[in-house]
């Protein structure tokens, strides 16, 4: 088939190194000039299938609203009283209940675990380095961010999925370069996790890509999509392209061109930030990927850099640096590794993802004849990219994919 994919993040390249090696002709289709340039460039470079978790959780909603008159804060409002707004922020709410929270998590992990097996079976194949490091380290400041976390260790445990819970001696003990002087209450280490470079590893599956006979069409907007006899039919900027189907993989900007399609979803965007900064002491450095789970932090470290990256800020798709949210990567940089680097002359970067309430992603047809979606990742996409890649390319070639998809298709919003 001829198959467009709109948007050359990790998750629409993903999606086009499948679908070309299932035989079929692909076009990829982005607005920039490169691949990885929005939501992939920021990534914060958690590849932790195990901690992956909707954002709604028991407790969170109400942490959430305690945190909106603080100048450092892992969430922000812009525009909060907006009617569409209020609406999500309902919907979000109640997915914070406990058999919501837990039915949400299944899915996401069951797409997440997925895609670290096939991330897995890419790096062997085609020898991939993308700066990664093994382990992943939630770091726990307070016994009340403990006692939010519960939800999170039972379901762990339930589950099989290798942790181990630690005190503040233990999580010291596998990363030494932790400020002692930070305040501690515990941690949770998943060592089956990592952390990486993502748009090191987005250009790396472009290449492969290409091999295979993709094409790469950069500096090219979709206006829209309609249907046609033959497929679907799209107008780039000044232009038309026709194909057998389509894949949305767009990220922020896919709300735009499914609404004219009847496709009203629950989506929004969650604009979030990153300073990555020379390392200037290697003994200082972090060794695993880590987390700070007050304000939803992380601090990886990719080659010889560290990123320090996080903050949700719901209601804006700008790219405006936004000082509060500036000061708390500043703040978590140097409470933990003071030493590491000089985070004030770190490189700034924001950008946007799409969310749903629930956290799961869109993937497969959508009512829409020969229109797929393959969006909704939020801030977890490269965890879920591979697999989600896989799980499209399956579905368009009329193959059973490798995991049940119950309550991760469009139609869970029909």
């Amino acid at each position: 088939m001829q198959v467009a994919v709109i948007g050359a993040g990790v998750i629409g390249v993903s999606t086009a190194y499948f679908l070309a090696e299932a035989g079929h002709e692909v076009v990829v289709i982005e607005r920039h000039n490169n691949v990885a340039e929005e939501a992939s460039y920021g990534d914060s470079g958690i590849l932790a299938a195990g901690s992956i978790a909707p954002w709604a959780a028991p407790g969170v909603p109400r942490a959430f609203l305690s945190h909106l008159l603080k100048s450092e804060a892992p969430v922000l409002l812009n525009q909060p009283w907006r009617p569409s707004m209020l609406g999500w922020m309902r919907r979000w709410m109640k997915e914070a209940d406990i058999e919501r929270y837990r039915i949400n998590r299944e899915r996401m992990q069951r797409i997440g675990f997925y895609s670290r097996d096939i991330m897995q079976l890419l790096r062997e194949r085609h020898q991939l380095d993308y700066e990664q490091t093994p382990g992943y380290l939630q770091l726990f400041r307070t016994e009340r961010d403990l006692q939010l976390a519960k939800t999170s260790f039972d379901y762990l445990s339930e589950h099989n999925i290798p942790h181990k819970v630690l005190d503040a001696a233990q999580a010291h003990a596998i990363d030494s370069a932790l400020n002692p002087n930070t305040p501690l209450a515990g941690a949770l280490y998943l060592p089956e996790d990592e952390a990486g470079n993502c748009p090191l590893f987005t250009r790396q599956i472009r290449a492969q890509a290409q091999a295979m006979g993709v094409e790469f069409h950069f500096g090219s907007e979709v206006k829209s999509i309609e249907e046609s006899k033959r497929g679907v039919h799209l107008q780039i900027d000044d232009h038309s392209f026709s194909a057998e189907c389509v894949v949305v993989a767009g990220g922020a900007d896919s709300a735009k061109l499914l609404t004219p399609l009847g496709l009203h979803l629950p989506l929004r965007a969650v604009k979030s930030y990153c300073a990555t900064a020379t390392i200037r002491n290697f003994e200082s450095a972090p060794v695993a990927a880590v987390v700070d789970e007050a304000y939803k932090i992380a601090i990886t470290r990719m080659g010889k850099r560290i990123r320090v990256a996080g903050t949700a800020e719901l209601g804006s798709n700008n790219t405006e640096l936004r000082q509060t949210a500036l000061n708390t990567l500043l703040k978590v940089g140097y409470d933990w590794f003071p030493d590491a680097c000089n985070y004030n002359t770190a490189a700034f970067w924001s950008g946007s993802s799409l969310a749903l309430p629930d956290g799961a992603p869109l993937l497969g047809a959508c009512r829409v004849r020969n229109v797929y979606l393959n969006i909704g990742h939020g801030s977890t996409g490269w965890a879920m990219a591979a697999g989600s890649g896989k799980v499209l390319a399956d579905v368009i070639s009329g193959r059973t994919p490798d995991i049940d998809l119950d309550g991760l298709t469009p139609s869970r919003y029909s």
